[in-house]
């Protein structure tokens, strides 16, 4: 029985040096597939569209954009500061009238 017990266990070690063996050789040709890649290597390029050949025209219509934005501001500013006026003035004479004119009116 020790003989077959003793032949048991070698192939056990047989097959376990075996099996680390296999592992072994495919982690290296995993290792191999890794580092060797037949994969072809393109050089890129930024994408110039057509337009490009004058970059300072972008920054002339942005500049103009610019401006008009400012102007329109301005010009709303100014229209508004007419009708606050003009709300203010009729306020006022409103006012006036009512406490001027319309009280001679309703004395008794």
């Amino acid at each position: 029985m020790t003989s077959q017990g003793d032949r048991h266990k070698e192939l056990e070690q047989r097959e376990r040096i075996l099996r680390e063996r296999e592992v072994e050789l495919r982690l290296r040709e995993m290792e191999a597939d890794i580092h060797v890649s037949n994969t072809p290597i393109h050089k890129t390029i930024k994408h110039q569209p057509e337009n490009s050949s004058k970059p300072w025209m972008k920054k002339v219509i942005l500049g103009g954009k610019l401006f008009a934005l400012g102007v329109a501001a301005l010009v709303a500013v100014r229209i508004a500061s007419a009708l606050a006026g003009i709300l203010i003035v009729a306020v006022l004479v409103g006012v006036s009238y009512k406490l001027f004119f319309e009280s001679k009116n309703h004395k008794p």
